[in-house]
């Protein structure tokens, strides 16, 4: 529990729903964390009928425990459904299920700064079958684990690796809904990454391999100027794009600070030569898993550059603090973006 990483220290529970063409949704029910029982046929297995959400549940200040704007992340979770043709979770269903295993494993809520209890909802087409048509049943799962920061807790920059071998997503296609297929797709652009000594990779549009999308499995933000000149911008959703809820969030935070905030296209040779003239200067990734991110250097195939000497800038800074303490509610909430659990 003291530094227990991402995704390995589970908590004892999870919930389970089904999902029948006969009986719609049924059977939601907790019960300790397990193996679950598989047919080799099963379609998720062979036609990636499968979708998920990350969310995160924060112990507050008072001592109470909240679900950060749980409601964007069950619609994002049904938008993901009704892309795959897949059926779509009823939001009352969701925040019960959430509410469920919190319940089942609030001891398990670390009250340590920069520690959250990581939800981890799961759909799944689980009917026997090898047509290749939608599958007629499927099967809900919730489980939870312990999680500190995705890549530290001190806003230490990373570096990334601009891919042009590689693309994400095309329009059309699925990159603006959350399926495992969109990740274990990045996999090689990350491995391209690591060989060049960075931390993540930066994705550019599939057509013209210029224009800036995101950063591995995180929305990118870029400052623009300095003190009360500075404003934010970041890539505009394309369809492309997944769009994030901490993404939305910080849009919102930053507006309420007075901080002019847009979504404005940008390519990859306008980053650098805007950071070369100091009109660019910070950037940084934010997500559920990861918050907020300062981005320190920046490397391609025939460039290399960084960002606020290498350090996280004040911009950068304040929406770290802004949407940790929105999480942690320390501040007020007019949004109602967190969901208490009783």
């Amino acid at each position: 529990m003291s530094a227990p990483g991402f995704g390995r220290v589970l908590t004892e529970h999870m919930v389970t729903a089904s999902w029948t063409s006969g009986r719609q949704w049924h059977d939601l029910g907790l019960s300790p964390y397990r193996p679950l029982p598989m047919d080799p046929a099963m379609a998720a297995l062979h036609y990636g009928q499968t979708i998920f959400e990350g969310l995160k549940a924060y112990r507050q200040h008072d001592g109470s425990v909240g679900i950060f704007r749980p409601d964007a992340h069950a619609h994002r979770f049904a938008r993901s459904a009704h892309r795959l043709m897949m059926p779509e979770l009823p939001t009352p269903l969701f925040l019960r299920a959430l509410e469920e295993l919190i319940r089942a494993d609030r001891a398990w809520v670390p009250d340590r700064p920069n520690h959250s209890l990581y939800l981890r909802p799961l759909l799944y087409a689980r009917e026997a079958v090898l047509a290749l048509r939608p599958a007629r049943e499927y099967q809900f799962l919730l489980i939870a684990f312990v999680a500190e920061g995705f890549f530290n807790n001190d806003l230490s920059p990373v570096s990334v690796w601009v891919s042009t071998e590689y693309s994400r997503a095309a329009r059309g296609g699925t990159g603006d809904v959350k399926i495992p297929g969109n990740y274990a797709g990045a996999f090689a652009a990350q491995a391209e990454a690591t060989a060049h000594g960075c931390h993540q990779v930066v994705w550019l549009d599939s057509a013209e391999r210029r224009w800036v999308e995101e950063m591995g499995g995180m929305n990118l933000f870029f400052v623009h100027g300095r003190g009360s000149q500075a404003r934010v911008t970041t890539p505009p959703l394309t369809g492309t794009l997944l769009p994030g809820v901490t993404r939305d969030a910080l849009l919102t935070l930053l507006a309420d600070e007075g901080i002019p905030v847009a979504e404005t296209p940008l390519t990859v040779d306008d980053w650098r030569e805007l950071a070369a003239r100091g009109e660019i200067t910070e950037v940084f990734a934010c997500g559920s898993a990861a918050g907020v991110t300062p981005v320190g250097t920046v490397r391609s195939a025939d460039a290399e550059w960084t960002i606020s000497g290498g350090r996280p800038g004040p911009i950068t800074r304040r929406a770290a603090h802004l949407l940790t303490s929105a999480q942690r509610g320390t501040l007020p909430d007019p949004h109602g973006w967190v969901h208490q659990v009783s």
